[in-house]
Order: C-alpha cells, then sequence, then structure tokens
C-alpha cells in the first residue's frame, strides 16, 4: 500500500493548485482524480472553454464593427461552429496537460479513478476498468468540486434540454436559445450565441440579472444586451419544460400570475451548481455533510474529523476557482504549522461578457441592509478618451466608502477590461485604502483604469475631472 502525506480528491484549480503547495512545503502528495485530464470543471467545461468560445465570437462580433475604423472587410465572412469548438478544445487540451506537467515537475503522485473513503486515513482508488486500489494519507483534502443543479421537474436529456457542458460543444448554432437561469453562466454562454446569430431569451425567477452583484451593474448589464439583441424574462417562475423532436417548450409564470410560452430549439438550463460528493462515501470517515451537501468545515477548512479538510466548490461560500486556490494554499500552510488567512469579502467576482463585470467587497443594498453610512463616487466609461478610441463606452466605475473614514468598502465595474482592472481595487482594499489614496494615485493617460481614479475622485467630495 501506498502512503502519503497527503493526499487530494479532485483536481480542480483547489486540488491541483493545493497538491503543488503541499510539494512545495516537502509533503509526499498524490491527487486522485477520476477524468482522464486533470483540472476539473474549470479548466476542461467551465472557466477556461467558455473563455475560449466568448473570445472566438467576440472577434467575430467586432469584425462587424471594423467599418466604423475604416477596415473594410469584402466577401462573406461566415462562422464556422465546428472549427470554433475544435479550437475551443485545444486550448482546453493545452490547459490541461499543462497541469500534468506541473504535477510530475513538483512530484506529484496523480492517481486516476473516483476517490472513495475506505476510513479517515484510507482512500480507495477505482479505476474506469473496475480495478482499484488503496492508499493511506496522513491528510486528506476533499476537493471534488460541483455539478450543474436542475429543477426537479425538468429533464435534461443533453441534446436539447441541455447544461453548460453540452452548451460548450453543440453541432449548431441555435436558432433560438431560451436559457433558465440569468446568472454569471448563462449570460455569459447566451452572449456567446446571440453574437454567432441565435435569438436568445433568459428567465430569471429573480427580479433581475446576476442578481448576486450590485443592482447598479445588473441594471447596466441588461441594457447593454438589451440593445444586442438579448431578451429577458425576470421575475418569471419557470413551470415546464418539454421537449418534441426539435423543439423545447418552456412555459413561465410572470409575478401577475400570467403564462408565457417561449419555444426554441435549445434550451439551456443554468439556474447554478451544486456540491458534489456522489461516491465519496464521505461516512466511512466520520466526515458531516450540510443539509445543502456541503462538507461542513471550520474556519480552517478542517472537518469534524482532524485530519480531513475540503476546500472550493464542496464548501460554503461562493463557487469560483480563484477561491478555491486560496483555500488550497492555506490548508496546505497550515499542515505545515504556518497561519495563512483568506478575507472573504475581497474574493473578486467577474462576469465575462463583453463589457466585462467585476466586483469586490460590499454591494449598496448589503451596506444599507447592515446600516452602514457610505458614500459613492461613479465615473462612466463614455467619459474616458481610451474607451471612445477603442469604442468601448459602455459602463462605469463605481466605488463605496465609508462615509467617516474613507476607506473603500467595495468597488463594482462594467465596462471594457474590467476583469483585470479589479485587481487594482482588490490590491487597495486588501492595504485598507481611502477613496483619497486611490485619487491621489497616478494613473496612465489614456487607459481604460482612470475610470477608477476618476469614480474614487468623485467619492471623495464629488471631485471627478473630467465628467
Amino acid at each position: 500500500m501506498s502512503s502519503f502525506d497527503v493526499v487530494i480528491i479532485g483536481s480542480g484549480p483547489g486540488g491541483y493548485v493545493s497538491a503543488i503547495r503541499c510539494a512545495q512545503l516537502g509533503f509526499k502528495t498524490a491527487i486522485i482524480e477520476k477524468y482522464p485530464t486533470l483540472g476539473g470543471t474549470c479548466l476542461n467545461v467551465g472557466c477556461i472553454p467558455s473563455k475560449a468560445l466568448l473570445a472566438s465570437s467576440h472577434h467575430y462580433e467586432e469584425l462587424q464593427h471594423f467599418a466604423d475604423h475604416g477596415i473594410e472587410v469584402s466577401g462573406q465572412v461566415k462562422v464556422n461552429l465546428t472549427k470554433m469548438i475544435e479550437r475551443k478544445q485545444a486550448v482546453v487540451d493545452q490547459t490541461s496537460g499543462g497541469v500534468k506537467f506541473l504535477m510530475d515537475k513538483n512530484k506529484v503522485t496523480v492517481l486516476e479513478g473516483v476517490g472513495s473513503f475506505e476510513d479517515a486515513t484510507h482512500v480507495k482508488v477505482t479505476k474506469a476498468d473496475g480495478s482499484s486500489e488503496v492508499v493511506e494519507a496522513k491528510n486528506i483534502i476533499i476537493a471534488t468540486g460541483s455539478k450543474p443543479s436542475s429543477l426537479p421537474f425538468i429533464k435534461l436529456d443533453k441534446e436539447r434540454v441541455i447544461t453548460s457542458t453540452e452548451a460548450l460543444k453543440l453541432p449548431e448554432v441555435p436558432k433560438h436559445l431560451v436559457i433558465i437561469g440569468g446568472g454569471v453562466i448563462g449570460i455569459e454562454l447566451g452572449q456567446v450565441y446571440l453574437r454567432l446569430g441565435a435569438e436568445v431569451s433568459v428567465v430569471e425567477f429573480m427580479d433581475r440579472i446576476i442578481p448576486g452583484m450590485d443592482a447598479g451593474l445588473s441594471k447596466e448589464l441588461t441594457k447593454v444586451l438589451k440593445k444586442q439583441g438579448m431578451k429577458f424574462y425576470t421575475s418569471h417562475k419557470v413551470q415546464s419544460v418539454d421537449r418534441k423532436g426539435k423543439t423545447v417548450t418552456v412555459k413561465a409564470e410572470n409575478a401577475k400570475g400570467e403564462i408565457i410560452t417561449l419555444e426554441g430549439d435549445y434550451s439551456l438550463v443554468s439556474v447554478g451548481r451544486r456540491p458534489y460528493t456522489d461516491g465519496l462515501n464521505a461516512d466511512k470517515a466520520g466526515v458531516k455533510l450540510t443539509e445543502r451537501g456541503q462538507v461542513e468545515v471550520n474556519d480552517h477548512l478542517q472537518t469534524n474529523v482532524p485530519n480531513i479538510y475540503a476546500i472550493g466548490d464542496v464548501v460554503r461560500g461562493a463557487m469560483l476557482a480563484h477561491k478555491a486556490e486560496e483555500e488550497g494554499v492555506m490548508v496546505a500552510e497550515i499542515l505545515a504549522g504556518q497561519k495563512p488567512h483568506i478575507d472573504y469579502n475581497l474574493i473578486p467576482g467577474v462576469v465575462y461578457t463583453w463589457p466585462e463585470v467585476a466586483a469586490v467587497g460590499k454591494t449598496e443594498e448589503q451596506l444599507k441592509a447592515d446600516g452602514v453610512a457610505y458614500k459613492a463616487g461613479s465615473f462612466p466609461f463614455k467619459a474616458l478618451g481610451r474607451a471612445r478610441a477603442g469604442g468601448d463606452t459602455d459602463g462605469f466605475v463605481k466605488i463605496l466608502a465609508d462615509a467617516k473614514t474613507d476607506e473603500v468598502l467595495g468597488v463594482h465595474m462594467i465596462g471594457a477590461r474590467c476583469a483585470d482592472l479589479i485587481a487594482e481595487a482588490v490590491t487597495a482594499m486588501e492595504f485598507r485604502s481611502s477613496a483619497e489614496d486611490i485619487s491621489r494615485m497616478s494613473h496612465a493617460h489614456p487607459t481604460f483604469a482612470e475610470a477608477i481614479k476618476e469614480a474614487a475622485l468623485a467619492a471623495t467630495d464629488n471631485r471627478a475631472l473630467h465628467v
């Protein structure tokens, strides 16, 4: 029987990053993955492939506006969806292969198969051919991630009624894609196919899309996507989803109790994700799960069994790859006797549509609910020279600061390059920056980042210079 200091179940961003850090700290480490490729949902059927399709479809959309820049493209421009998806897969393969390289480089043992507990220190690895082996571990980290959720009455046939996994490899551009759920995943994939020529309708139970983010971002993104042609049915409760041949019929009830009917050739069910512990046999190790199926952990990500930890989507908190990575590093360093810390308030959230949406810290709704006195400053992208030069004038940056101390409490932005710009806000908040601190930093001109400086000036006695 092979013995290890640390065995990690799951090779997603949380699992593989944790394995690297464990190895760096001198632990004999193994990682268990049931699929032939490493990287988990994020690298294989999540973050990376969806961004590849978003990038390809964005290039196609940009072609429609080349004439505005004095570039005339003659002849017919066509979408080759098959080639687009082949490129997406090539990006996935390269990225997953990179993780395998990192495992080899750091001398992490990779065990292919389903990992399940035999007891608190032994994990059984069952291979695809039915054979199995048991490994021993001083410490075990559960990093099994999440799977797409559905609604009890929806039958996912994975052909016409699909999840995000199937949406990444459709054989054709839908004529009408009906998306159930207006969260990040649904909106991102909806924009991919909207750009490629599909009619896209989004049915959302809440009164707005991306409901977990600041209401101002939701309002602006809705406005921009409507302008692009996306249709929204917010405050609608789905009643049924039925497929007959190539037609999928979605019925939903609006706030007035009226039933609306949408017919499409595909329906993407994107109502969130659930923690994945199927086949883990957590009970054999004595590990407690919550009512929601999450692995129960303390502030050190330790389960009720002292040598077993859990990270990422399978525990409480936002289901984000970078959150899982931070947790993976944290557990590795705790095992090494260090005292790492994660400030969950400073884990940024991003929507990779165009314009991009990004946020960190408290929303206005949260500050109001908590009774916190705050001041807000915002700055529109249309007032930026760089935005006008590039033709990306949609969006704004909003900074929320404590009314008394001026400490930045939240930063919310929608516009070009916001997925990258949010890092400045995270850095500032990590060091307890005030809005005035940001306003006094020199920002290169012309850049999109100037919007952050201007929003900080607006939050500091309404001193914005260019609006």
